[in-house]
């Protein structure tokens, strides 16, 4: 017998993240560590489990993700968008609370990028009048 697996991709910012979901425990291995272990920030880790707790799944599910890019934020940010797609495609019926809760939208803020003739993205050299 196989375990039926789901897939999905999350982003944000420059991470990406690669999910499978699965029934199970509540087991969460990110890059081959546990969660605890993977985000040691707390704001991080609540970011993560946000889809679980809205749709009440926090111990049916077992997940495998592979992120990659970006900092923590970003990653924590790639994760959560990535279990909800995975959630949606498990159960299409959770759209509809995860789209309330916001959490279906990926957010497509990204770094500008530098501009030639100038210091940044939008900061300019100085200005010297002599």
């Amino acid at each position: 017998m196989t375990a039926t697996r789901f897939y999905a991709t999350g982003k944000r910012k420059a991470a990406i993240a690669k999910v499978w979901l699965s029934e199970g425990t509540g087991d969460i291995k990110v890059n081959g560590r546990s969660v605890e272990d993977y985000f040691t920030m707390d704001t991080a880790r609540e970011l993560v489990f946000q889809p679980l707790v809205v749709t009440e799944n926090n111990n049916k599910f077992d997940f495998m993700i592979s992120v990659a890019g970006g900092g923590i934020g970003g990653q924590a940010g790639a994760v959560r968008h990535g279990i909800t797609k995975a959630l949606m495609e498990f159960d299409p019926e959770l759209r509809g609370l995860l789209k309330k809760a916001g959490y279906v939208t990926r957010d497509a803020r990204i770094k500008e990028r530098k501009k030639y003739g100038q210091r940044g993205a939008r900061a300019r050299y100085q200005f010297s009048k002599r």
